[in-house]
């Protein structure tokens, strides 16, 4: 009773926004009419690989994109919240260049839901690392963040140590998928010491954004070479074709 109360108080004081546009809306970490109409939440039929959204209707069988049936991932399942277009695009910009941490918790939400399927006993959640440097200019990990949040919605255990950025990549905006698992190749490393002690144990890779999947998959190789077991990965939007 007494938490209603302060909340209904600071409701009068700091009226909820919409987490796009700044709007008023009824509750915290919400989206307004408009934004929501604009924020395109993937589900129905989904690549079973990645989670970019397919045409048809939902069946028994796991269906794959053409992207994943061209070049196999080094991860076994994958899911994504959001497609990267209009509000969501607009979301994972403030959060990684914005400083906007507040669409951490409704983002979580949005992503604990995707993910369900994807969770196996004994599951660990690693954020893809980023460099000491770049964390250094930008304050935080966006993707750090999402998955923190992300394991204490799922109940896991939220490991961010597993491994590391072991050097510095040039922005990967605008290179080809070639290119761009050229540029990440060995780009991580694991802790051999972490490896020993949980060897085995399956692991869900966070990320922000998914676009030819070209980070997760050198990280996903990473962990497998460090003999862990199965690996899935989950991202708060994905780059998808129109469908």
């Amino acid at each position: 009773m007494i938490a209603e109360r302060l909340q209904s108080v600071l409701h009068m004081v700091y009226p909820p926004r919409c987490l796009n546009c700044g709007g008023m809306v009824d509750s915290d970490f919400g989206l307004c009419g408009p934004c929501f109409a604009g924020t395109y939440f993937i589900g129905g039929l989904t690549c079973e690989t990645c989670g970019t959204p397919l045409p048809g209707e939902a069946g028994g069988a796991a269906e794959h994109c053409d992207d994943c049936l061209a070049s196999a991932r080094p991860w076994t399942m994958g899911r994504a919240a959001l497609v990267y277009r209009e509000t969501g695009r607009r979301l994972v910009l403030a959060l990684k260049h914005g400083d906007r941490q507040d669409i951490v918790p409704a983002a979580a939400l949005w992503m604990a839901r995707a993910a369900r399927p994807l969770v196996l006993p004994g599951m660990l959640v690693l954020p893809v690392p980023l460099h000491w440097s770049r964390r250094l200019s930008r304050r935080f990990n966006q993707s750090a963040l999402l998955a923190r949040a992300l394991a204490r919605h799922l109940n896991l255990d939220y490991r961010p140590e597993l491994a590391r950025r072991a050097r510095r990549t040039p922005v990967l905006e605008g290179l080809g998928r070639d290119a761009r698992h050229e540029t990440l190749s060995g780009v991580f490393a694991a802790d051999p010491r972490l490896a020993g002690q949980l060897e085995g144990r399956p692991v869900l890779l966070v990320d922000d954004v998914m676009t030819s999947g070209a980070t997760l998959a050198a990280l996903a190789d990473t962990l497998a070479g460090a003999g862990y077991g199965e690996i899935r990965v989950v991202t708060l939007a994905r780059v998808a074709k129109d469908t």
